[in-house]
């Protein structure tokens, strides 16, 4: 979370799969679970759009991503910054 304006603000980050859209990216990201009975680890994934105004993602980048308002149906994010380039 960040404090921008005095509010909490949802950030995260996670792998782009997807750059196919004009100024939207889709990135992954994975979360461990744990199972209750048998008290095994395994990987969920979620999706997220986010809109990229000047397009810098390309796909396997990690990006940090911020919530932010409705820009389409299925945009709420924004992307922040690029952490780490994919390799060549």
């Amino acid at each position: 979370m960040t404090v921008i304006d005095g509010k909490n603000i949802k950030e995260i980050t996670g792998k782009v799969v997807s750059t196919k859209m004009s100024k939207t990216i889709v990135i992954k990201v994975p979360q461990v679970k744990i199972d209750r009975l048998y008290r095994k680890r395994y990987v969920r994934h979620k999706k997220y759009y986010v809109h990229d105004e000047a397009e810098t993602a390309q796909e396997g980048d990690v990006v940090k991503i911020r919530a932010d308002r409705p820009r389409s149906k299925l945009k709420r994010w924004i992307l922040v910054d690029v952490i780490q380039k994919a390799p060549a």
